[in-house]
């Protein structure tokens, strides 16, 4: 319990230090010297490592970023060999076995299918986003593809 003031308040109430006095300044002042004595360039072993605030951007400014970013682009989204694995492991899957076993991929198939399945999967998230918009929603939600799929019919996608 800290000690009582004459007026019956604690100190740290008044906004007065608990640990003032000459003892806790000449703390302060030998740290003081004994930092100004060590060169700023010379770094000690165990010494914290140096970093400054990373940037903050306000929210939503990073996605736009990356929305732009990745319009400018012509590359492909999804990365080639986990495509190409799962498109072999459907084949396999929809085939029979003998069949499925001996198939043969050309690297030009697995692209071009990569690039029909960018091109759909790009188309649906516009319509998706048609479809949140139109709701007075920014955040796009399950049944906005769902819509977007039905409203396309049997040809854009609805199996």
């Amino acid at each position: 319990m800290p000690p009582r003031s004459a007026a019956g308040k604690s100190r740290k109430s008044t906004g007065e230090s608990s640990r003032s006095g000459p003892a806790t300044q000449r703390t302060a002042a030998s740290k003081s010297s004994t930092a100004s004595k060590r060169p700023s360039g010379d770094i000690e072993p165990g010494d914290p490592t140096p970093h400054g605030r990373r940037r903050r951007y306000r929210p939503g400014t990073v996605a736009l970023k990356e929305i732009r970013k990745y319009q400018r682009s012509y590359d492909l989204l999804l990365r080639k060999l986990p495509f190409a694995r799962l498109v072999r492991e459907v084949a396999l899957d929809l085939l029979p076995a003998e069949v499925g076993a001996e198939l043969r991929w050309q690297s030009h198939a697995i692209l071009a299918l990569q690039e029909a399945a960018e091109a759909f999967l790009v188309h649906l998230f516009e319509d998706t986003n048609l479809c949140a918009i139109h709701a007075k929603r920014v955040t796009i939600m399950q049944r906005d593809i769902q819509l977007a799929r039905r409203i396309r019919g049997a040809w854009g996608g609805l199996g």
